[in-house]
């Protein structure tokens, strides 16, 4: 069965590199401009690591035109915020439930804490043994609306301060949207944000239309 975390991280942050565009969680860009230009630079980059067939993992040919491009929310700077991870008192071991069935062991780093437009909000960061990177997985009020129902994940580099920069802009669909085969965390009940994150990746207009028949 095939685990949809780290190989997908993987192949985004392969995607990165395709075209030298390295956007930092904990740095801020140097301007508006060229933060919007990183992000759509890397946005393309991850339309061609997704059809090249060389890579895994990759969407079939026979699909592409399902879902590349990707679709996405307009850039927007107000769905990137700072935040500041309130560390577990105790690192206990989780489990989450995942789109196949079995359970993933992950440890709860701790709390993110920031305000999207007035709203204060939080995430818990996750993560998995030797991944080095924190996993922030949420659902929010545009699951399955706009985008897929079981939810977007966000990955952070881990900082020695404590304060992040939450970028929803990059927030994507795990695997399993594009492959059913592919086992997939589901958001815990904690991540559930009460507000509607229209930023990063969404449905394309069939996958919307298949999920939301006469919607």
């Amino acid at each position: 069965m095939a685990r949809g975390v780290s190989t997908l991280t993987s192949l985004r942050s392969a995607a990165v590199l395709i075209f030298g565009a390295t956007i930092g969680c904990s740095t801020p860009p140097p301007d508006d401009a060229g933060y919007v230009k990183q992000i759509e630079a890397r946005r393309a980059a991850t339309d061609l690591a997704f059809s090249d067939p060389s890579r895994e993992p990759n969407i079939p040919r026979d699909q592409q035109t399902d879902y590349l491009p990707l679709a996405y929310y307009p850039i927007d700077l107000q769905y990137h915020v700072p935040a500041m991870l309130k560390p577990a008192r105790t690192r206990e071991t989780v489990e989450i439930p995942t789109s196949t069935g079995p359970v993933r062991k992950m440890e709860r780093i701790g709390r993110l804490e920031f305000t999207v437009n007035g709203r204060q909000l939080g995430l818990s960061a996750f993560a998995e043994p030797g991944s080095g990177k924190l996993f922030v997985p949420f659902r929010d009020e545009t699951s399955r609306s706009e985008t897929y129902p079981g939810g977007r994940y966000l990955d952070l580099e881990p900082t020695p301060t404590g304060l992040y920069e939450v970028d929803f802009n990059l927030a994507y669909h795990p695997y399993c949207y594009f492959n059913s085969g592919f086992e997939c965390p589901y958001p815990p009940p904690e991540n559930r944000l009460p507000v509607a994150i229209q930023a990063g990746e969404k449905l394309s207009e069939k996958k919307r239309a298949e999920l939301n028949p006469g919607g």
